[in-house]
């Protein structure tokens, strides 16, 4: 197993470059053939690679991904084993998951009829390409169980919905020296909107209005004509998605002098509890049958595919995947002994469903 995890992070995939995850899904393809005999089918779906194993209509649907936030060349060493903590880009969001899924259906009968574990390349950035296909197969699913990373091994019974936004201030160029007065700074108006917009924040609700990106200017001499804000929106009430995108889908259309643009949306609805209740008493159950100490659960900020599926009326349960920490971060790593057990609860869940 730990094999093939060192293969598919030293395949590094940002979800950006196609190509590369074109490869790692080759590679996950590859690997499953020596693991369960067969090899998957790789699909594309909206220009996307998909990796794809067992059934085309599955009782139950084990969701993962392969792509990661790491450019290429970010994250160094890209491969490190000390002790019990292995580190890599994505080693922990989430190719150990992927590989524990993996290694979790070997010696289950029929599972190739009745399972399928699918891994898109777009789950870091939002999953547009693969939200349709994720919610058709999930609405027809006994069970969608998504190996996602754990919070410090806690599965996750729910989740924040998301929504992305890019807020654009165009302005007038001019030279900062010599006529600053002539232009319109879209730097400053643009920081005006960033102030307004982290006011939407409700704490009670769990609501937050995170300014990420921000690009402005040419030149450190020219009044900036343009400047580019991406936003990240959520929330644990959908009710509050939908305040928060009505406020910012309604700022002006200019504001002093400059043209103001917005683009984007809601993305993910929330994950609720009342989706994932009864996979998680199963998985309990199945856990304390295996002689594991109970796996305990947490409600979290991150969105996942969970979402979708929930959204689609599948019952979830999401967090199965690998024990660790530090996923986005330079210190993102996995615990080297939980995988066994973690793939060997998964399996007897697995087994447990198709009863």
């Amino acid at each position: 197993m730990l094999a093939a995890i060192e293969a598919l992070v030293r395949c590094e995939s940002p979800s950006e470059d196609i190509e590369a995850c074109r490869n790692v899904v080759r590679l996950a393809s590859d690997i499953s053939t020596r693991v369960l005999g067969t090899p998957a089918q790789i699909k594309e779906i909206e220009g996307r690679p998909v990796f794809w194993w067992g059934s085309d209509t599955p009782e139950i649907l084990i969701l993962a991904h392969l792509d990661t936030v790491w450019p290429h060349g970010s994250y160094s060493p890209l491969w490190e084993v000390n002790g019990d903590v292995v580190r890599g880009p994505g080693v922990f969001d989430m190719k150990a998951g992927f590989v524990q899924a993996l290694y979790a259906l070997k010696g289950i009968s029929e599972v190739g009829d009745r399972v399928a574990l699918i891994a898109t390349t777009d789950e870091e950035t939002g999953s547009f390409a693969s939200r349709k296909l994720i919610m058709d197969l999930s609405a027809k699913a006994k069970a969608v169980l998504v190996l996602e990373a754990s919070l410090n091994g806690k599965v996750k019974t729910g989740r924040k919905g998301t929504a992305m936004y890019k807020v654009s201030a165009h302005g007038l160029a001019s030279h900062a020296g010599l006529e600053p007065e002539k232009g319109v700074n879209a730097t400053v108006e643009i920081a005006h909107l960033i102030l307004k917009l982290s006011a939407l924040e409700d704490s009670a609700h769990g609501t937050t209005v995170v300014p990420t990106l921000l690009r402005s200017g040419n030149s450190a001499n020219t009044v900036p004509d343009l400047a580019v804000l991406e936003i990240d929106a959520r929330s644990f009430s959908k009710a509050e998605l939908e305040r928060i995108d009505k406020a910012i889908k309604a700022l002006p259309s200019t504001v002093s002098g400059a043209r103001i643009e917005v683009t984007g949306g809601l993305n993910r609805p929330p994950l609720q509890p009342s989706s994932t209740k009864e996979l998680y008493e199963r998985a309990e159950r199945v856990a304390k049958e295996i002689g594991m100490a109970p796996l305990g659960c947490a409600e979290v900020g991150g969105a996942s595919d969970g979402n979708f599926a929930a959204a689609a009326g599948a019952q979830v349960l999401d967090g199965l995947g690998a024990v660790g920490g530090g996923a986005h971060a330079p210190n993102e790593w996995l615990s080297l002994k939980s995988i066994e057990e973690r793939s060997a609860l998964l399996h007897a869940l697995i087994k447990d469903l198709l009863k």
